[in-house]
């Protein structure tokens, strides 16, 4: 593995608002980057905005703004996503930077100079939205083969960069190295291309007649650079001025030395020619290293619709990171698609792996295992005894994954990471069940306990370390919950991988809830916000309705109370401290239940939404005056306080401590 690492994600144009696409490619990014730097490498992760064209001027005109007035606005927007999705790149290159526009200006002289451009008359079909010119050829019914708007038949002077003398240099280098275009089916898709259709030179400028906002070519002061030489150069440009200063390469030419050539540019599908025919033929003309690899993932659809504006479907993610989190809305877009494949986004498919893999597997084993520690232990995790085989099946799982994730993070395999990785968790919520420290509390094998114990908090000490890469923020509050007092980016992935590292006697902290479950809405909106104002527009319809035909509240069938009468309910703070199965009930557990004064033994009809050990700890409501009840022979001294949605269930609490005996008011 390198000592430098060098990752990029496209400069994102400035027409528009960032979108889920824009998101999943610098998450990707961001994971690279957190992965190389837990090694110690030196790392550089580029990520920035394309700000020149006619698409960007024409966006500014209809807003009455300055090309770059407009562009300033819309950085901010892909700025405040990135730190929201807590995005850690190291420099944002802007088009417009001065230092960028010199190093394009000096690029296109050398080429100018080596004979590589020259200017041509150009009569063509030429698509504004796509900046793009097509053949006659190409075009379908008038109209762009890519986004299918009207094209303009155009006749002008331009100039060329002559890449139609690389097509042979092209192939002979993609073929002879595997991993330079990847996945495989792109690499076969640009090859398929290259080998059956003649290369032509590429248009590289625009007159300034035509088109204002650009980099003026230095050759010529009546034309701009076009769009995609101005910015594919952003990739070498940002190494000169933006890169991080390297021992021994403090002027910009060491640095780009030091920096270049890239070991990844991320990219979506739509952009592969670019960048794997365009940009290697530049950099070949120019005599420069090429890039270890140009990766095109794919697509993102909405239940199985493309995205757009007018349909309404286009998924934002400051929403949906809104409503349930960074790492939640990260976790997802790398685990539930294959990197390199078209993925769907659906509502309800973010919910079950929210609810089933973060909320069930990850939380609430973190839950368990710090209630049982302060339960058994005062909070100190204790020393493991002797070694038992399912102690040795949780530290072979959890030792083989390093070299697992290096292989996965290489081939920019995100989901067969996060899956293999799952493996670890779901063996170590196995673990619980086979192990029963509930059990082994109430026959008082506290050696066996304490090593059980000590056995699942090194494994969640080690998921921590392992996630960290994809959910920066979770890993974090993991290690504090379990007392261990590092930072991420102060410690060593090699060093930290290895088994016993957590230190008995180390004091867990209470923790908030990691996950807490999503409650399915009737229907399969996008969004907790559009079903918050749905909501809310519903109740205030109700309200309109109710008071235009003035129907009294009992007239809608309501029990009504008084507060005598409500006063008579003795509700109070209880803590469990034990949970059982009733014998032949999958639904009954009795607990028993600290309410200050005594401990109450009451009888709760929650199995299946809970199992004992999901209970232990858990601060709840009672109501502590309920006469004594029989539930299949077993005495019920109270009532605990639970709310039902369809099959859901879930047990009343408090968002802060409580002390047991406390009376609800």
């Amino acid at each position: 593995m390198p000592d430098k690492f060098y990752v990029t994600t496209p400069i994102y144009y400035v027409n528009d608002v960032p979108h889920i696409g824009h998101a999943y490619t610098t998450i990707a990014a961001d994971t690279l980057a957190r992965y190389h730097r837990l090694f110690g490498h030196a790392v550089f992760f580029l990520t920035g905005t394309d700000e020149h064209g006619q698409k960007v001027e024409k966006a500014a005109l209809d807003r009455s703004l300055s090309p770059k007035a407009h562009a300033d606005g819309m950085v901010d927007n892909f700025k405040r996503l990135w730190k929201k999705l807590d995005i850690t790149n190291d420099a944002f290159i802007r088009t417009t930077d001065s230092e960028h526009v010199a190093v394009v200006q000096e690029l296109l002289q050398q080429l100018y100079d080596k004979g590589q451009i020259e200017r041509r008359t150009y009569n063509g079909w030429y698509c504004t939205p796509d900046e793009r010119f097509w053949t006659e050829k190409e075009i379908v019914e008038g109209k762009c083969p890519d986004c299918g708007r009207p094209v303009e038949q155009i006749s002008e002077d331009n100039y060329f960069f002559l890449m139609s003398r690389y097509q042979s240099q092209l192939i002979a280098h993609i073929e002879k190295d595997p991993g330079y275009i990847r996945p495989e089916s792109r690499r076969n898709e640009v090859l398929g291309f290259l080998k059956t259709q003649a290369l032509g030179d590429l248009c590289i400028t625009r007159p300034k007649s035509r088109l204002a906002w650009g980099i003026e070519i230095p050759f010529d002061r009546q034309f701009v650079t076009y769009v995609w030489f101005d910015a594919l150069v952003n990739y070498l440009s940002a190494t000169r001025y933006l890169s991080p200063p390297a021992e021994g390469a403090s002027d910009p030419s060491a640095r780009q030395r030091f920096w270049w050539p890239a070991d990844h540019h991320l990219v979506g599908k739509d952009i592969l020619t670019t960048h794997s025919v365009y940009w290697t033929a530049m950099l070949m003309a120019l005599g420069l290293p090429l890039p270890r690899n140009i990766f095109a993932h794919g697509w993102w659809t909405r239940e199985g619709r493309k995205m757009s504006k007018s349909l309404g479907n286009v998924i934002d993610p400051n929403e949906v990171v809104d409503a349930y989190g960074a790492d939640a809305f990260r976790y997802f877009v790398l685990r539930e698609v294959t990197f390199g494949l078209d993925g769907d986004y659906s509502h309800e498919a973010f919910v079950t792996r929210f609810n089933t893999e973060l909320a069930n597997d990850l939380g609430n084993l973190l839950s368990r295992v710090l209630t049982m520690v302060r339960n058994y232990f005062s909070g100190a995790f204790p020393a493991p005894s002797s070694e038992q085989q399912s102690d040795r099946e949780l530290r072979d799982i959890a030792a083989g994954l390093p070299r697992m994730i290096a292989g996965h993070l290489s081939a920019l395999a995100f989901s067969r990471y996060l899956q293999d990785l799952w493996t670890l968790v779901s063996r170590a919520n196995r673990y619980v069940e086979e192990n029963a420290p509930w059990t082994l509390a109430k026959n008082k094998e506290m050696d066996r306990l304490g090593s059980v114990l000590y056995h699942l908090g090194e494994c969640l000490r080690l998921i921590g370390l392992f996630i960290a890469p994809v959910m920066p923020a979770t890993a974090q509050t993991i290690w504090d919950s379990l007392g261990i007092e590092k930072k991420f980016a102060d410690v060593h992935f090699t060093a930290e991988a290895a088994w016993g590292g957590l230190q008995p006697g180390t004091t867990v902290r209470s923790g908030v809830q990691l996950f807490p479950r999503i409650e399915k809405p009737g229907g399969s909106q996008g969004s907790s916000r559009a079903n918050a104002d749905k909501q809310k527009k519903g109740k205030v319809n109700m309200e309109k309705t109710e008071t235009a035909a003035q129907i009294p509240p009992a007239a809608a069938g309501m029990d009504l109370i008084g507060i005598d009468e409500f006063a008579k309910v003795d509700l109070r703070v209880g803590k469990i401290t034990a949970a059982e199965r009733v014998e032949k009930s999958d639904k009954l557990v009795r607990l028993q239940v600290d309410i200050g004064t005594e401990t109450r033994q009451v009888v709760a009809g929650i199995g299946k939404s809970y199992g004992p050990e999901d209970l232990m700890g858990k601060t709840v409501v009672i109501v502590a005056n309920l006469k004594p009840a029989k539930l299949m022979g077993v005495e019920s001294q109270g009532m605990l306080l639970a709310a039902s949605s369809g099959d859901a269930l879930a047990v009343a609490t408090f968002e802060r401590e409580m002390k047991p005996g406390a009376k609800v008011k």
